[in-house]
């Protein structure tokens, strides 16, 4: 009768690893897989609502493979390969490593707080780091915008999550408003109601909040009445460009013109010469 324990604990032909050693090495693995393979799974059902498609297939990636690796490590002891000597060149490398990838894992923890903090979506207008566009894509490591005249540009997540992020689109109205100059020869108030008119004819311009309309500033060279405006964030450059026209077209047809910066030259009397 051959002896099952004899068979398990002779050794591979070529090395000192025991049949049973290198068994449990290769159960180890395969459990390893199998976790692997079912968190990649929980991880692609809770998440899938929540990132967008490549950025999902990442972190499912990074937690699949990396269940995979510690899998590996834990198995190495079954086949006689000591973590001590190991672990020391690990050390050693990953100090190498740590310093050359510090900015990369920066960008990548950044990225998984805004993903899950979600400050702005994919199609927003923003402003982020002196960069004024419309977010094309949030991955892991960066973040691309395409700016207003159709450059794209490419912003690193660490810098995104420090910054200050103005998000254009978020509220569903934005305010716009002008200075708008007038010559002291003209009425004021006569101005404030064309404007008020203009304002309140438009159907996209909001009653609530209301406009705002006043004299700000007497200045060197006109009168000077400050417009403040509410509209649809979908429609809010369109209507502030639509109306700074009309507004100086219907001033003009009232007479009432926005002047050009003026200087008055005034000489003393002169002494009489023969004094």
């Amino acid at each position: 009768m051959i002896n099952l324990l004899s068979i398990f604990t002779s050794t591979i032909p070529g090395t000192n690893i025991q049949i049973i050693s290198m068994i449990e090495f290769i159960v180890v693995l395969v459990v390893g897989v199998i976790i692997a393979r079912i968190a990649r799974l929980y991880i692609r059902r809770i998440l899938k609502d929540k990132l967008p498609g490549e950025t999902l297939i990442a972190v499912e990636k990074l937690f699949y493979y990396g269940i995979i690796t510690i899998a590996f490590i834990v198995a190495l002891p079954y086949i006689g390969i000591s973590l001590g000597g190991l672990l020391m060149a690990g050390g050693l490398l990953g100090i190498v490593l740590g310093f050359a990838s510090q900015t990369v894992v920066a960008n990548l923890i950044s990225g998984m707080f805004l993903l899950g903090e979600k400050p702005m979506k994919i199609g927003d207008e923003i402003g982020v780091e002196g960069v004024d566009g419309v977010v094309e894509d949030i991955r892991v490591i960066s973040t691309t915008i395409r700016t207003y005249d159709g450059i794209k540009v490419r912003i690193p997540n660490e810098k995104v999550f420090n910054a200050r992020i103005k998000n254009y689109s978020e509220h569903p109205v934005r305010r716009f408003e002008y200075v708008v100059g007038i010559r002291y020869a003209d009425d004021a108030e006569r101005a404030i109601e064309i404007i008020k008119q203009i304002a309140e004819e438009h159907p996209l311009i909001l009653k609530e909040p209301s406009p705002l309309i006043f004299v700000e500033e007497l200045a060197d060279s006109s009168v000077n009445i400050r417009v403040k405006l509410w509209a649809p964030s979908a429609a809010w450059y369109g209507v502030k460009m639509e109306l700074l026209w009309k507004i100086k077209v219907e001033l003009e047809k009232a007479g009432i013109e926005i002047p050009f910066p003026q200087i008055v030259v005034w000489e003393g009397k002169k002494k009489d010469e023969n004094n």
